[in-house]
């Protein structure tokens, strides 16, 4: 558990780390590139078919992608088959780091894959694709009324269409909870909300499904399944209080390596040396502009951390615009000449004057945890 501090013994411990870039110049640094290389030819998509018995085929006749399709032979029709719940893995806070003489943050590297194209700044949405918000969160210029306390005036998030890495490492979560979103930080390893997760007894958690670059119902890459759910912190919702608001992120280890087809970003322990900076992006699956199945995209934004919190545990306040179905997406910056961003922290809550996140040293260590247990 975080201690509380004064204000002129914040906790600084990494404040010499390089600062990252902001998005402007992540993509003035870097250049799109094309795939390198064709997928390998052992590489699977994966899914879950919600059907008892049965046979799956794959009918080639229905279009270029195929259509999967279950003959009734056996099946157990009008039926619920629902995947399986995950198990869960309690990791122990790290507490002050900065007294037991850290010299260097938490840190793990992305992976682009050669077979998939890269792209410094997200793809918007063609023309053709385009539609009006699913409901306005600020009222149009002739309206009046009261704005939508979640949404800083102008609203910046942009709607997004890209499959190209690391753009496709992002994508939505569902669970019982509702829908969020989240982010590959291995090769089966999602990073999102705590907040998300159906906490059950025995030890397990309800089921939740990733499904990266998902887009209008269509999920390019499949879509994968909780096996482990790495948590520093049981967060429940609907409210979170000060200490939950530091621990609202879990590790999800998914039922197959879905992050060999899509890559994965890496992640970074945040320090409040970095408090103020318009470094970060966030990426999410809002429900006022996309009804939560488009991603948006929105960049320049400043992180705080709080006071009287230590590096390793960090709720952090920020004036980004999101919205619910957003919470679990992270927020992400660019170092040096890397190929991938990192994450920092995970969008969590939001009230009437500001919008909240979750990171710290501690977001890379269950990361690290869950990676090391699953590789």
């Amino acid at each position: 558990m975080a201690v509380r501090i004064r204000t002129d013994e914040k906790n600084l411990a990494f404040a010499d780390q390089p600062k990252p870039q902001t998005a402007a110049d992540a993509k003035r640094r870097r250049k799109a590139v094309p795939a390198k290389e064709s997928p390998p030819d052992d590489l699977e998509l994966s899914m879950f078919l919600p059907v008892a018995g049965g046979v799956v085929e794959v009918d080639t006749k229905a279009g270029a992608a195929g259509t999967l399709r279950v003959r009734p032979e056996g099946a157990k029709l009008g039926q619920y088959v629902f995947p399986p719940a995950s198990r869960l893995k309690a990791v122990k806070a790290l507490g002050d780091v900065s007294r037991r003489g850290a010299r260097k943050p938490l840190a793990l590297e992305g992976l682009h894959p050669g077979h998939l194209a890269f792209r410094p700044a997200p793809r918007s949405v063609p023309a053709a694709l385009r539609t009006p918000p699913f409901f306005r969160s600020l009222p149009a210029e002739d309206e009046t009324g009261n704005q939508a306390t979640t949404i800083f005036p102008p609203d910046d998030r942009v709607v997004f269409h890209d499959t190209s890495f690391p753009w496709c490492c992002f994508g939505r979560v569902d669970s019982p909870n509702g829908f969020g979103s989240g982010v590959m930080v291995g090769p089966r390893h999602l990073l999102t909300v705590s907040h998300m997760v159906q906490w059950l007894p025995n030890n397990q958690a309800g089921w939740t499904r990733f499904r990266p670059a998902f887009f209008d119902g269509s999920a390019p890459f499949g879509d994968a399944w909780a096996s482990w759910t790495y948590y520093k912190y049981k967060v429940s919702g609907p409210t979170i209080d000060w200490i939950e608001g530091m621990y609202d992120y879990v590790c999800v280890v998914l039922n197959w390596a879905i992050g060999n087809v899509t890559g994965w970003i890496g992640s970074r322990g945040y320090t409040d040396a970095w408090d103020g900076g318009t470094y970060w992006s966030h990426i999410g699956y809002p429900g006022d502009l996309t009804g939560g199945n488009r991603p948006t995209f929105q960049s320049g934004i400043a992180l705080d951390g709080a006071w009287w919190e230590l590096d390793s545990s960090e709720a952090m306040s920020h004036h980004a615009d999101v919205w619910p179905g957003q919470s679990g997406g992270p927020f992400f910056g660019w170092w040096g000449n890397e190929p991938w961003p990192r994450a920092v922290a995970v969008q969590s809550s939001q009230n009437s004057s500001e919008n909240n996140g979750s990171g710290g040293q501690d977001l890379v260590d269950l990361i690290i945890q869950a990676r090391n247990d699953h590789p």
